[in-house]
């Protein structure tokens, strides 16, 4: 029964009406239309939808009516905010009411895209609405339209976050390290979206337990509800084709579930990947040979098992496999000569968890994982048959550790959550060329052992404030360091639409990527892992604070929020085209500020959005410059980006472009025969970038009587096929006498992709 403090709304009417609408969807109409906030789980409305003829009613008629149409019963907890229970359950799900009062706005970008307010956001790949240039929702990409996140290179793991690094985005599946971040050279993500669950991304005041790296973390789970019946899925799209299979063992005791994708390449390169290929390998030997040989292939997969024994425990098991294997081969007519790029590169993780209910307000989490990552490249030349030389790199991280996480519900406004970790991080990398002799160019091995605690307590009073306070302290064992990381939240609605957004916070991390500049002409793979040493590369420290406001009313989101980062101790190879005697690393720090402005209006079965983001970032390293401030490498000024959505039944539509300012480059001059660098380190800009998708999905049933359905898509990136200058850079400065030559680097052209999926 609907309680009387609703009774307040009952003069508000609005017109209303659904044909065979997904419950989720007609749930987010309803709230943008009536100001409201629904709480429930997604299992209950699996395959279900709404029909309402078209009638003003108030917000009381209209879930009258649903209640009837969907067997459940809606509780209210205030004037806002509803909680959904179906019949058949009793009494209140208080963990149902803590997650309603997290979510600030519960359509971001699109459907399945969520803000809490801890500033965090929460991604559901199944049920994401359409997004501009994507056929399917992959994961990575999904992210980049985030405000405050950009990739410069148009990769969809070569992503940088609020001016931070590439490597220091911590990449975590079922609480597993992930280290190799995209096939086809980082143009596709290596996450298998059918299999991900959910998706948990945080840009600041990220919670005490995340460590490791200095910019942001991404958390995918798959699930951990045990099915009562099979499900399963296959589909292809252009590059690749993926199946995904879920069996209950025992009924809500047992079940297993797994995925997996592969690429079809080595039989069939279409036009989608052709394009893909064009972009990676340009610059390099195979873009223009006489006769390239094409050997490239990706598989990844994994596999979980959920064991339910009984309400209070829960434990998995998952595992996940990323590979990658390249064998280009091209052939010189003019010096019959030949050259060959070989490559693979494995990433495989093994976790372990349990989830322990001691008490009704004692929750226990313990997580076990190994994570193995192996990059080997060989670049071979032979003469008329013979090889005169190989050059070789290799890349090896074993990374295992132990987390224990004992949550602790004081009562309704107060939590407690207290964790120990234990990591063990091997990381070695060597480089060495063959030709009459083998020698080292380049080899390093390091461990480093680390031990954190920390503690997080959190205050909630949602009509008033909330605020988190974390601290985290970190042993690094080999470096004899002890490293103290506090962590702020503070979340205070200040009237009934607006919310102000504060956070801090400090991060270390000991695990980064160098850029190596020894012989590599395929030139793709050049970033390495190394762990931190102490002395030649020290701990990264972050620190970060950022501010700002959110506007939620009748469809309206604006999203505002600023930021200072500061990043210390972060290393570089000195530019050895500026002073080729001077090839070592050199120690550096960063200044970081910027906002972020996001506009979004859902209307009924449209849905508009539009992000700015503004970044201006200064690097100073030693020995660099004459140790001056210079634009970082990586900074992009000004970015928008816009999207228009539409939705009729089972057919979606979506149209983006984005508008972005030229990466920073060195400028050279040729007035001796060879590249002369005179004018300063970044001080001229590449030209802007501007590009148009679209994207198409229509779902359907085989047969009215079937279970299976279908969905298909299409997509287009770059309609109007703006050639976008992304790169400019240096090679063949490894020693004096070697000259040095100019790269550049193109965004992808014209690229359709088709889709195809069957589930059921």
């Amino acid at each position: 029964m609907l309680p009387s403090l609703a009774f307040s709304q009952e003069e508000a009417k609005f017109y209303v009406s659904f044909d065979r609408e997904p419950v989720d969807c007609a749930f987010e109409l309803i709230e943008s239309i009536y100001d409201v906030r629904f709480s429930y789980k997604d299992i209950i409305f699996d395959n279900k939808t709404v029909t309402l003829n078209r009638q003003e009613r108030s917000i009381i008629t209209l879930l009258s009516e649903l209640e009837a149409q969907l067997s459940v019963t809606f509780e209210w907890v205030d004037d806002r905010y509803i909680i959904v229970i179906t019949n058949e359950a009793s009494g209140r799900d208080i963990t149902k009411v803590q997650e309603l009062e997290r979510i600030v706005v519960k359509s971001y970008l699109t459907q399945g895209i969520a803000k809490n307010s801890d500033g965090s956001y929460l991604i559901k790949p199944k049920e994401l609405g359409i997004l501009p240039g994507l056929t399917e929702p992959d994961v990575l990409e999904s992210v980049q339209l985030l405000p405050g996140v950009m990739s410069p290179n148009e990769t969809a793991s070569g992503f940088l976050v609020r001016g931070g690094k590439v490597d220091q985005n911590r990449l975590i599946w079922d609480g597993i390290n992930i280290y190799h971040k995209g096939h086809l050279f980082g143009m596709i993500s290596p996450f298998n979206p059918n299999a991900t669950k959910t998706v948990t991304f945080i840009n600041k005041g990220s919670h005490p337990r995340y460590g490791e790296r200095a910019s942001s973390v991404i958390s995918m789970a798959t699930t951990t509800e045990v099915e009562d019946k099979v499900k399963a899925e296959v589909g292809a799209n252009g590059i690749s084709g993926d199946m995904y299979l879920e069996v209950p063992i025992i009924k809500e005791k047992l079940g297993i579930q797994g995925s997996v994708r592969s690429s079809y390449t080595d039989m069939y390169q279409s036009h989608t990947f052709n394009q893909l290929a064009d972009k990676v390998f340009g610059g390099t030997k195979i873009s223009h040979g006489d006769n390239p040989d094409n050997r490239f292939q990706f598989l990844d997969y994994n596999m979980k098992i959920n064991f339910e024994p009984n309400p209070k425990h829960q434990f998995f098991a998952s595992l996940i496999s990323i590979d990658n294997n390249l064998d280009y081969t091209v052939r010189s007519s003019e010096n019959n000569q030949t050259f060959n790029d070989r490559m693979t590169i494995d990433n495989n993780g093994y976790g372990l968890g349990w989830t322990a209910q001691w008490l009704p307000k004692w929750r226990q989490v313990t997580n076990v994982y190994f994570s193995k990552y192996k990059l080997q490249y060989n670049y071979v030349t032979s003469e008329a048959g013979d090889q005169i030389s190989d050059f070789e790199k290799r890349n090896v991280i074993f990374d295992s550790g132990i987390a224990t996480e004992l949550q602790w519900k004081i009562n309704d406004n107060n939590d407690l959550d207290m964790g120990y970790q234990y990591v063990l991080k091997d990381v070695g990398y060597a480089f060495l060329n063959t030709s009459n002799l083998s020698f080292i160019l380049d080899t390093d091995k390091t461990v480093v052992q680390s031990q954190s605690i920390y503690g997080n307590y959190h205050f909630r009073k949602p009509e008033s404030f909330e605020v988190s306070l974390g601290l985290r302290v970190t042993h690094f064992q080999e470096l004899q360091s002890y490293k103290f990381e506090p962590r702020l939240l503070f979340y205070k609605s200040l009237l009934r639409h607006l919310k102000l957004q504060i956070s801090g916070e400090i991060k270390h991390q000991i695990i980064s990527e160098i850029d190596e500049t020894v012989i590599s002409d395929l030139s793709l793979e050049n970033r390495l892992w190394r762990l931190s040493n102490g002395r030649k590369f020290p701990i990264i420290k972050s620190q970060q604070v950022s501010a700002g406001f959110i506007f939620t009313k009748r469809g309206w989101t604006i999203d505002m929020d600023s930021y200072y980062k500061t990043l210390d101790n972060i290393t570089a190879l000195s530019l050895g085209f500026l002073n080729p005697e001077n090839s070592q690393f050199n120690i550096g720090n960063q200044r970081v500020y910027g906002a972020d402005v996001f506009l979004k209006k859902r209307f009924h079965n449209i849905n508009t959005w539009m992000g700015y983001t503004f970044n201006s970032s200064k690097s100073q390293y030693k020995n660099i410059n004459n140790e001056d401030y210079f634009t970082s490498r990586s900074n992009v000024t000004h970015m928008l980006s816009t999207s228009l959505s539409c939705k009729w039944s089972d057919f979606q539509v979506a149209l983006g472009w984005r508008w972005q300012t030229g990466k920073p480059f060195t400028p050279s001059s040729d007035a001796t025969g060879n590249l002369e660098f005179n004018d300063g380190i970044n001080t001229r800009r590449l030209p802007n970038y501007h590009r148009l998708d679209l994207s198409s999905t229509y779902k359907f049933r085989i047969s009215r009587n079937s279970p299976i359905r279908a969905k298909v898509g299409f997509s287009i990136r770059n309609i109007y096929n703006k050639r976008n200058l992304i790169s400019r850079e240096y090679r063949g400065n490894n020693d004096l006498n070697s000259d040095i030559e100019m790269i550049e680097r193109y965004s992808l052209g014209f690229t359709p992709n088709l889709m195809f999926r069957l589930y059921w």
